[in-house]
């Protein structure tokens, strides 16, 4: 045998005991409901089997309203997703102050948010994020809304509930000279609001994941994991290097989010799972 081929064979031999380990393992990843929003408006509860057959942990809700998820009570939602083997997590919900925040009336807002609280625990939330707010023209109004964070998350913390914040790439622009969301970092309060990185608005709007990691430590508790369709056809998003600073970032949960397809949905976010189950750099959970 020649020498070449004796060391190719002994280097696949050690490679065995590796592949026979981690052939099979499932690890904790999440998807966000609205990356099969028009399957799940047609099928919710084939919908949610689907999702729950491909091997995800569990999901992130986008239909909530007025006390009900996709239309079911708190008690019924929670009992169709745990019954295909799939953990509630988080929801996305949005409830904006008045176009002149001081016009707003806060009696409506907090009973807004009574509700909306109430019905998260009923559910098993864990979390609660608003996924976007309007474009602020001045400071004063991004304080306001900081503010208004701040208040969120104390009402959550004291239901047994985490309250953050999900970015899109409109935050990376600048108000008065400050970035919007290193603003909105400086201004809320780390025990009460944390930020659900989206890490690939965050490359649209210019800046680094990494480096928002490593300027605001333990900020970014939830991850959304998103690519311009499914995760890893662009390549403009270095997943290798968001994944080697999760540690410094401070997550526990990863949420996959497709939003544009090169196939159906569904196949859409079959393909993004195997991408991250397949990625070894991507650890089997970060909540434990």
């Amino acid at each position: 045998m020649k020498i070449k081929n004796y060391i190719l064979i002994l280097t696949l031999l050690m490679f065995v005991p590796f592949l026979a380990s981690t052939k099979g393992q499932k690890k904790e990843i999440y998807i966000q409901l609205y990356s099969v929003r028009n399957d799940i408006g047609k099928d919710f509860k084939g919908t949610v089997s689907a999702v729950g057959k491909m091997g995800y942990t569990g999901i992130e809700a986008a239909g909530y309203s007025d006390g009900k998820f996709y239309g079911l009570s708190p008690e019924e939602f929670k009992k169709e997703i745990e019954a295909n083997g799939l953990t509630v997590l988080s929801s996305h919900v949005n409830k904006w102050l008045a176009n002149d925040i001081a016009k707003t009336d806060w009696n409506d807002v907090w009973a807004w948010w009574d509700t909306a609280i109430r019905a998260h625990k009923k559910a098993g939330m864990k979390y609660i994020v608003m996924p976007s707010m309007p474009r602020t023209k001045t400071l004063a109004d991004l304080k306001a809304y900081c503010d208004y964070y701040n208040q969120i998350g104390e009402r959550c913390n004291q239901a047994g509930l985490s309250f953050g914040y999900h970015n899109h790439d409109f935050e990376f622009a600048k108000v008065e000279n400050e970035v919007m969301y290193d603003f909105m970092l400086k201004n809320t309060d780390p025990s009460k609001v944390f930020f659900q990185m989206d890490v690939y608005w965050v490359v649209r709007g210019g800046k680094s994941p990494v480096d928002y990691f490593k300027k605001y430590p333990g900020r970014f508790e939830t991850l959304h994991i998103k690519d311009d369709k499914e995760l890893g056809q662009s390549g403009m998003v270095g997943f290798d290097a968001i994944f080697k600073h999760t540690d410094i970032a401070g997550v526990k949960y990863l949420i996959v989010e497709v939003e544009n397809y090169n196939f159906t949905p569904l196949e859409s976010v079959k393909r993004s799972l195997d991408y991250l189950q397949n990625l070894p750099f991507v650890k089997s959970s970060y909540s434990k």
